[in-house]
């Protein structure tokens, strides 16, 4: 089995929730073993579409990427940041 490509997983779930998809920028912070951390950039103006209220769409697109990522024995943890302007 190929190993997938997470950063553009995470892409594809977070550019149709944001004014700017073409500033979506997601990064692998670490790939140790088994486990993944994935930054997500934003335009400012967007980090709250993608976090949403109380963090729910934040917390859907981990769910997501978590079972993604459990297809090929891997955790993804994600990490929502913005650019500084």
């Amino acid at each position: 089995m190929t190993n997938p490509n997470y950063e553009e997983f995470v892409a594809n779930l977070v550019k149709p929730l944001v004014a700017f998809p073409d500033e979506v920028k997601v990064a692998t912070l670490t790939d140790e073993g088994d486990e993944v951390t994935l930054e997500v950039m934003v335009n400012t103006e967007d980090l709250g579409r993608v976090i949403g209220k109380k963090g729910r769409i934040a917390n859907s697109i981990r769910t997501i990427a978590f079972a993604f990522g459990a297809r090929h024995n891997r955790r993804i943890d994600i990490v929502f940041d913005a650019f500084n302007e």
